[in-house]
């Protein structure tokens, strides 16, 4: 859904249910100004899609001064909002309340099979094909040379995830709007978008479908002292009729993600996507466990409030069931 002027709402499609123990509460957003000389437009991807782990409890986006702006969801289920921008400063702020579970990735999920891709969903076969940023193709050789002994499935996943945390250096700042998966492989260093290509694509090689992700990560019970917030970029692989979250940047399993967009590369997972001459000025992002009712969309920024960015994790008592 796409709200303006800031009106905080509690989405029907959104609803708790009984069957996950939400017991912690996120707040995630993220602030956008764009400088326009003439004539311009945006896509944007700022609204968590539906997930297994996290439910949005409050949502709020401000578009501006009312700017023109419609809604739509695109063919990987994304809930995107067009805006037509003005002249001059436009400021945008998306702020949400979200429910989640103290579990790690992939909790309550036991990998299967891979499904042969002649027995895949139509919609799931696209995301085994090489992308702009996912040129599998010029990958197949380096993958079966590193990862063709390896048992196919979740086992190759992991181990294509463990090589690229551990070969591929992480740099913050260092990321380039043209590089793809295979520039990333020759270079050998980039952030975490390239990580997320780089993973994608090895995976395609061996026609597992994978999906490149964009959404908010608070560090819950995982200590960032350099205090990133960002965007965070991963990938999803399909097993057995499942989507697997597999995260190379960190290698590790993470409490509290929250998927925005995916696509098969950063071209459907942008958070932003500009047409015209529009340029981002400001740039600000949030995601950090709160306790619940003591924030509220639209309240100032308070980072002494947050309870993660430790190794300890802090629950609650779990969310009730939303009234219809």
């Amino acid at each position: 859904m796409c709200y303006a002027k800031g009106m905080a709402v509690s989405s029907t499609q959104d609803r708790l249910n009984t069957s996950r123990q939400f017991d912690m509460t996120v707040r995630i957003g993220c602030s956008l100004s764009y400088e326009v000389t003439g004539s311009a437009s945006l896509l944007l991807n700022l609204q968590p899609r539906l997930g297994r782990h996290h439910a949005v409890v409050f949502q709020a986006l401000t578009l501006g001064d009312d700017l023109p702006h419609k809604k739509f969801t695109d063919s990987h289920g994304n809930r995107v909002c067009q805006v037509r921008l003005s002249p001059g400063t436009n400021s945008l702020r998306h702020d949400a309340i979200v429910a989640v579970i103290a579990q790690p990735d992939n909790a309550g999920l036991v990998p299967s099979p891979p499904v042969a891709p002649d027995e895949l969903p139509p919609e799931i076969l696209r995301y085994t094909l090489p992308s702009r940023y996912c040129d599998s193709d010029k990958l197949a050789n380096f993958a079966w040379e590193k990862f063709g002994t390896v048992e196919h499935g979740w086992p190759r996943v992991q181990a294509i995830s463990q090589w690229v945390h551990d070969n591929i250096e992480y740099r913050y700042l260092s990321g380039r709007p043209d590089l793809s998966a295979w520039d990333i492989l020759q270079r050998g260093y980039g952030v975490c978008r390239d990580f997320a290509h780089l993973a994608v694509a090895l995976n395609r090689t061996f026609n597992l479908p994978a999906r490149y992700v964009t959404g908010h990560m608070p560090d819950i019970g995982w200590p960032d002292p350099e205090n990133h917030m960002d965007f965070h970029a991963y990938a999803e692989v399909y097993l057995g009729g499942e989507w697997f979250t597999t995260d190379a940047r960190f290698h590790k399993p993470r409490i509290g993600r929250i998927d925005i967009v995916c696509g098969q590369d950063a071209v459907d997972g942008a958070f932003s996507t500009i047409f015209g001459g529009a340029t981002l000025t400001h740039f600000e992002v949030w995601a950090y466990q709160v306790a619940r009712g003591t924030v509220g969309v639209g309240d100032p920024l308070d980072f002494s409030q947050r309870l993660d960015n430790q190794w300890t994790v802090t629950t609650e008592a779990p969310y009730a069931v939303a009234p219809a």
